[in-house]
Order: C-alpha cells, then structure tokens, then sequence
C-alpha cells in the first residue's frame, strides 16, 4: 500500500508540470522553446554533424582491420584421364575454364590492416566541414528560437487587447445596470419616461453581445497561444498583464552571425573540395591464407606488406573552377549582408518614428478619456436631479466606449510595434 502511494505521488510530481497552467509571457516562451520541433531538428543535425566530424577523422586517421574470406571452385573434365576434376593442378587437354586464369581454384582467408599516413590536416580540414555546418545548425535554431519569441510575444499581446476589451465591456455593462436601476426608479415614480428604461436596456443588450464578441476572440487568441507554444491545454485562464519596453540599441546584430557563418561554410567546403588534391599514402599489411590448391593449403599461410599512393594529377582545372565558383557565393553573401545592414537600420528608425507617433496619440486619447470620466460622473449627478436626458448620457457613454476601443487599440499596435523593434534590435 505504502509503495502504491509513493508511486503515485511520484507520478503527480512527474506530471505536475505538464499540468501546471502557464499565466506569463516568459512562461510561455520557456515552453514554447521546449516543445519546438524545429529547434528539436536544428540541435540534432548539429548533434549528427558533430559526430559526421569525428567519423571522418577515425576514418582518415585510424587503422582499419577487415577480415576477408574467397573460395572459387573451378572444375574441369580432363580428357586425357576421361575424368572430372575438382581441383586440377594440371591439364592439357580438358574441358572448363583456362587454368591460366582461374588456378583450378582460390582459397583465401586474409586478415587486412589499412592505415591512412600523413593524414592528419587532411582530416582536420575535412570534418572541419562537418563542425561549420554543425554551427550553421546550432545558429538556425538561435534563429528559430528569436523568430518563435516574437510570434509568442504578438500572440500575447493580442490576448491582453481581447481581455482589457472585455473587461471594459464589463464595466461599461456596471455603469449601465447602476443607471438603469436609477431611471427604473425614477419612472415609478413618474419623473422619467419608460422610453428612457428602454433605451438604457437597448444599450445593456448591445454590450452584451460585444463583451460575447470580446470573450471568443480571447479564447481563439487564448487557444493560437497554445497552439504556438504546442501546448495540449485547452482551459482558458487569465493571464498576467506585460509590461514591454524598448531594449538598448545593439552595437553588433547577431543577425550577422548567419552571414559569418555562411561564409566560413562555402570556405570550409572548398578547403574540403581542395583535400582530393594531396598525395594519399596509405599502408596495408594481410596475413592468413592464399591457395589455389587443396593439397598446398598447409604451405600457403604468410604475410604481406606494402605503400600505396593516391594522388590527382590533372582533372581538367577543377580546383580552379571550383575556387571561382566559391569566390562568386562569398560575393552573394557579402551583399545580402550589407543589405540587412543597411535595411535593418532603415527600419529600426522607421519603427521608433511609428512607436513616437503612438505614443502621442496615446498620451492625446488618455486626457480625453479622462474628460469622458469626469463627464459622466457630471451626467450622473443631473440625471439624478433630473437636469439631463438619458440620451445624452448614452451618446457620450458611446463616444467614451469607441474612444476606449481606440485607445486599446492604439496601445496593442504600440506593444507590437516595441515586440517588432526588439525583435530587428538583436
């Protein structure tokens, strides 16, 4: 029973927190990193380049010892002895295979050492090749990761937007239920008309149906969230509010690493292009069992040892060819380069400029809400004392509510702007 227990307490601690509801941004972008297939791919191809790298050099490096084993059988018909033989020593006049070429058999058991000789920066060059392209990978998924933060970032902020409308939306059906039980008793007593009680719960209805409108769009932008962050929870849950800020302009842009990369990659590659043109010195040595004979098996066991050497001479001026062919895609990449240079600083100041006008509209709308505030608790007070109309109350209620709907809007597109600065400021 005890250990049953232990069991299950251990499970709930495993499984807590894939359980557990994520509520912040970084949260959420701790997760997302976690469960991304893409950066899952990059870390293991720059795993598998890794491991590509050393193959290489135990290959261009290490001894090899191969076991090889061959048994032919060639049997003739010796018509000078109207017989057939299985293992001709010697014959003139037969019928099967020419004993010049087949020996009347083979018998072969050899154990063979290979070891490549002087090859030690040949090698080096070669799985160099391997570890740039494993930095490539390793770089792609600080990319993939960057460009992940940004979608997570957007996505939230959109959900931030759906709830403060909603929230409003509520706030806004609070104030109309507290006038609405005001005028209720304003027209039994006949200071009203029901025309007014009318119009009051007109107004309650259709903000009804927006604060509706407002909770399916947070729980679709809610849902997308977690759909981004490949999460499998589909309860919707507050979130907690952000606060995002402009980062210190960088002075050199990972953004760059990319191109460096690019660039040491073409170069390794043409070094490891150029290795086919050393001189290959490899020594071998087999020992074991070379007959063709069954009878001289017994005497046929020895050894034996030697130097082979590769070495390309004449291709038709491939190296060459090759070198120019390399020397155009560095060109290609140093262009793309300087214009990210120069189109990243060009937006990053057309960003700020935007991120400015912004935030002047804001500071604008933020004193008209603010008069609105004041308006409306002076419209409450007169509808009391019976100086003012329902209908004003309500058109200024509506110019307050669309000027609100601005002003979320104008404070999401702000936040975005920020999360796009931040995301080229990098």
């Amino acid at each position: 029973m005890i250990r049953k227990l232990i069991l299950i307490l251990a499970m709930c601690f495993w499984l807590m927190p894939n359980l557990y509801a994520q509520n912040t941004l970084p949260e959420y972008l701790q997760i997302a990193r976690k469960n991304s297939p893409l950066i899952k791919d990059f870390k293991n191809q720059s795993i598998a380049n890794k491991a590509e790298a050393e193959r290489l050099k135990a290959l261009l490096n290490k001894p090899k010892l191969d076991l090889s084993a061959n048994y032919l059988l060639a049997p003739v018909y010796n018509t000078d002895k109207n017989q057939l033989e299985l293992n001709p020593k010697s014959a003139v006049n037969y019928y099967g295979y020419d004993l010049g070429n087949t020996n009347g058999g083979a018998y072969q058991a050899l154990l063979t050492l290979t070891k490549p000789l002087f090859n030690s920066k040949v090698s080096e060059t070669v799985a160099n090749q391997s570890l740039v392209t494993a930095q490539v990978n390793d770089n792609a998924a600080i990319l993939s990761a960057h460009d992940l933060e940004k979608l997570i970032t957007d996505q939230y902020i959109l959900c931030l937007q759906d709830r403060k409308q909603a929230d409003y939306a509520r706030e806004i059906l609070k104030l109309l239920a507290q006038q609405t039980n005001i005028v209720k008793k304003f027209v039994e007593h006949s200071l009203l008309k029901s025309s007014d009680l009318t119009l009051l719960n007109i107004e309650y209805e259709g903000t009804t149906g927006l604060l509706a409108t407002y909770e399916a769009n947070y729980r679709r932008d809610f849902l997308d969230l977690n759909i981004l962050a490949g999460l499998k929870d589909t309860t919707v849950h507050v979130l907690d509010s952000l606060t995002i800020s402009l980062k210190p302009d960088v002075f050199s842009s990972a953004y760059l690493d990319k191109y460096r990369l690019d660039s040491l990659s073409l170069v390794a590659t043409q070094k490891a292009f150029e290795t086919k043109y050393k001189p290959q010195i490899n020594f071998f040595t087999n020992t074991g069992l070379n007959a063709n004979y069954i009878p001289t098996i017994p005497n046929r066991f020895g050894l034996s040892a030697g130097l082979s050497l590769t070495w390309n001479i004449l291709d038709g001026n491939q190296k060459y060819l090759n070198r120019n062919k390399t020397s155009a895609l560095l060109n290609s990449v140093t262009g793309y380069r300087e214009n990210f240079q120069t189109q990243n600083t060009l937006r990053k100041t057309k960003i700020l400029a935007e991120i400015s006008a912004y935030e002047n509209r804001i500071t604008i709308i933020r004193g008209q809400l603010n008069d609105y505030n004041s308006l409306l608790k002076a419209y409450t007070t007169q509808i009391i004392q019976g100086e003012l109309s329902i209908i004003d109350f309500i058109n200024v209620l509506k110019n307050k509510s669309a000027t609100e709907r601005d002003y979320l809007l104008l404070q999401t597109n702000r936040n975005l702007l920020i999360n796009s600065y931040n995301y080229w400021n990098w």
